[in-house]
C-alpha cells in the first residue's frame, strides 16, 4: 500500500495498475493500517489525508476480531523474523480463508503458507 501513496516509489505504477483492475475487497488489520500511517507520515500531512480520504471512501477494511491478537502473536512467535503486523495479515487470510495476500515484501511473504500449508499468492505478481 505504500507504494501506491508514494509516487517516486519503483513499484507505483505498478501498484496503481494493478488497483485500477482488482475486483477484490481490500482487507487490512489495524496493525497494518498503523504502520502505513506511519510511513506516510514522512511525506507530510497532505500523504495522510489521502489516506484518511481512502478509509471515508470505504477503499479499504479494516478487520479485527476477538482471537486476533491471540492469533497473530502465535504466528508471529512460530516466524519472529516477519514482525506482528506481516503475523496479523497472515492470521487475517486465515480468517477470511484466502491465499491471497497483496504485497511486494516477496521476502517475507513467499515463505510463509496459509492455513492449508499452501504458499501465498501475492498480488500483484501472481495475478493471472
Amino acid at each position: 500500500m505504500l507504494a501506491l501513496y508514494d509516487a517516486d516509489d519503483d513499484l507505483h505504477r505498478d501498484a496503481a495498475a494493478w488497483l485500477t483492475d482488482v475486483d477484490d475487497e481490500l482487507v487490512m488489520t489495524p496493525l497494518a493500517l498503523a504502520e502505513l500511517d506511519h510511513h506516510l507520515g514522512r511525506f507530510g500531512a497532505g500523504a495522510r489525508q489521502v489516506l484518511y480520504d481512502d478509509l471515508d471512501r470505504g477503499s479499504y477494511v479494516v478487520r479485527w476480531w476477538a482471537d486476533a491478537l491471540t492469533e497473530s502473536v502465535a504466528i508471529a512467535r512460530r516466524r519472529p523474523d516477519i514482525g506482528l503486523t506481516d503475523a496479523s495479515l497472515v492470521a487475517l487470510a486465515n480468517r477470511l480463508r484466502t491465499n491471497r495476500i497483496a504485497t511486494f515484501d516477496h521476502r517475507d511473504f513467499r515463505t510463509l503458507t496459509d492455513a492449508s500449508g499452501e504458499p501465498f499468492v501475492l498480488l500483484p505478481a501472481d495475478a493471472t
